[in-house]
């Protein structure tokens, strides 16, 4: 049984974050129609891929990949499960127990199963923004986390 990291409960503070969605899988359509609740991050390296700077209550922001840039969606983060160490089978079970809220294409379960670090992240209170676009410079994270969007705002 995968459980959620200890350390996640103890960062203070609400952020805001901005998240690429896979816009080959139509992803942000999904989540828009309610076909999809969750998305999920993973990493093979030592630690979990966002390191419980995702919290309950944290505003999130919506742009898709190969996209203008543009943001046009927010939502807020209901619920996190970021797991500790696993194995590949523990990792491709983890990916199984979320299978409906994540709603992947076979191409994202491929990517995410068997990743060492899992992290799902439920949406809730998603909304139809006044869309703007956001300065990449060249940030090429997948997932940006900032105090204020506005300071990435063009």
């Amino acid at each position: 049984m995968t459980k959620t990291a200890e350390w996640y409960q103890g960062k203070a503070g609400r952020a805001e974050h901005l998240v690429y969605l896979n816009k080959e899988a139509k992803e942000l359509e999904k989540l828009i129609h309610g076909d999809k609740t969750m998305i999920i991050r993973g990493a093979a390296g030592r630690k979990s891929p966002l390191g419980g700077r995702a919290k309950i209550n944290d505003l999130v922001y919506f742009v898709e990949t190969g996209g203008d840039l543009t943001i046009a969606h927010r939502g807020i983060i209901a619920n996190v499960t970021e797991s500790e160490k696993m194995t590949k089978e523990e990792s491709i079970d983890f990916v199984e127990r979320y299978e409906k809220e994540l709603n992947l294409s076979k191409k994202q379960v491929d990517r995410w199963a068997g990743k060492k670090y899992l992290a799902v992240y439920e949406i809730a209170e998603l909304e139809e923004i006044t869309p703007f676009q956001y300065n990449r410079e060249k940030n090429m994270d997948d997932w940006v986390i900032t105090d204020d969007i506005n300071k990435i705002k063009l």
